[in-house]
């Protein structure tokens, strides 16, 4: 897997990442320091899309200040019968 730049990565392509880092992962085949180079960079694809997760908020939250619109508040899934 060729790697790019965390940060010049978009929100998808980080998450694209992230995911072959877990496949990779829980297929066990990966020698131990492979492993652990592939954990720790799977750390800073999580903290990077954390990071833009939050810019995005960030500029939802001032155009809708910008418009007088509502304020966010913070996302409480529905709890199911599972």
């Amino acid at each position: 897997m060729a790697s790019k730049k965390i940060e010049s990565l978009s929100f998808d392509g980080t998450m694209e990442q992230l995911e072959s880092i877990v496949q990779q992962l829980e297929q066990g085949a990966l020698p131990l320091e492979q492993a652990l180079d592939q954990f720790e960079r799977g750390i800073q694809l999580v903290r990077a899309g954390q990071q833009k997760l939050e810019q995005a908020e960030q500029k939802v939250q001032i155009l809708l200040a910008r418009e007088g619109g509502e304020k966010l508040e913070p996302f409480e899934p529905e709890q199911g019968d599972a």
